[in-house]
């Protein structure tokens, strides 16, 4: 039986990620229609620790005990990537809508098996790809509709960290680490965004770190009806992330794609002169804004209305596809078709 709602989405967090603790529930708590009520662990006192620094009435020492809570309407889930499917499923059973981390899984068809969930159980399910509802990424859909550079032909992305501690879970192969799942998925989700499109094909190299056995160092190509776009992500590089959108009269290029601040503004850069000296590029600043809240408030409001989440499963699967092509064709050498 999904939950009553109130005027608020009443919230459970399952677990103490520290996505969780540092960036999302704080993000949460500053919206206008979420509600953060419950943390869970499996620690109970590791719960009562961060419900108690985050102000959350309750703590649970279970995940089972959170989901049990008929006062919960929906469950956010940033558990390590090898859990996100069993304990989506589990939340959405005990009718707990659910908003759930990137990567939704780790293979296509793992994520497939969440419509026949959705579908019986009547729940919203949602990827949290932040970025989807930031100011930023709302304009560039918008200029692209336009025409504002034309025909978009390629969009060229770059995201990059640097981190080797074994210990971390986006080091541990069977956590779901690497550089693919953990950020190279927000660059597909950034060429798909632009092209409006799904790719027909893929290629790509893959370097696997020899020690941790993760991708290190992943570059991909996508050819889509479109145009093409290309990509480079790596867990072992210095910090850095971009993206380019590039038309047949212009030029559009996200300077903080990802990672965007909750402390001062943000910009995209237009240019179309052609100018190589950047002399005739304009400017668009976005006001401060926090993209976690603009990502509950949107969820919540989907529930609360009856709409469309922001990034519903189907979305999750086709992202999901061409991450699958991408890891066989580093593994084939070959042109690999995304299979949703």
């Amino acid at each position: 039986m999904i939950a009553v709602m109130s005027r608020k989405l009443r919230w459970g967090v399952l677990s103490t990620a520290a996505i969780g603790i540092k960036q999302v529930i704080p993000a949460m708590q500053a919206s206008y229609n979420c509600e953060v009520t419950a943390i869970a662990s499996r620690e109970l006192a590791k719960a009562q620790e961060a419900a108690t620094l985050l102000g959350i009435p309750k703590a649970y020492g279970s995940y089972e005990e959170l989901l049990a809570d008929p006062e919960i309407d929906a469950v956010y889930n940033p558990l390590p990537n090898q859990l996100h499917i069993p304990w989506t499923i589990k939340a959405a059973e005990a009718g707990k809508h659910v908003l759930c981390e990137k990567p939704f899984s780790l293979t296509v068809a793992e994520a497939e098996t969440l419509l026949e969930v959705r579908a019986r159980t009547g729940v919203k399910i949602g990827e949290a790809f932040m970025i989807r509802s930031h100011p930023q990424w709302l304009r560039l859909r918008e200029l692209l509709d336009q025409g504002r550079i034309g025909e978009l032909r390629a969009v060229v992305g770059c995201f990059s960290y640097f981190n080797t501690n074994p210990a971390n879970i986006r080091n541990q192969v069977e956590c779901g680490g690497g550089a693919l799942y953990d950020i190279g998925c927000y660059l597909i989700q950034s060429c798909r965004v632009g092209f409006g499109q799904e790719p027909s094909r893929v290629v790509s190299l893959i370097e696997h770190d020899p020690e941790l056995k993760t991708d290190r160092l992943t570059s991909a190509l996508l050819e889509f009806p479109g145009g093409q776009a290309i990509f480079t992500c790596s867990t072992q590089m210095i910090p850095y992330q971009r993206v380019q959108f590039l038309g047949t009269r212009g030029r559009i290029e996200i300077e903080i794609p990802f990672n965007a601040p909750n402390s001062r503004p943000t910009r995209i850069f237009i240019d179309g002169s052609g100018d190589l000296t950047g002399s005739g590029i304009l400017t668009e600043s976005f006001p401060v804004c926090d993209q976690y809240t603009l990502q509950g408030e949107a969820f919540a409001k989907a529930v609360l209305e009856n709409t469309e989440v922001p990034v519903p499963l189907e979305e999750a699967i086709r992202n999901m596809a061409v991450i699958d092509a991408i890891f066989r064709s580093a593994s084939s050498g070959q042109w690999e078709a995304p299979h949703p």
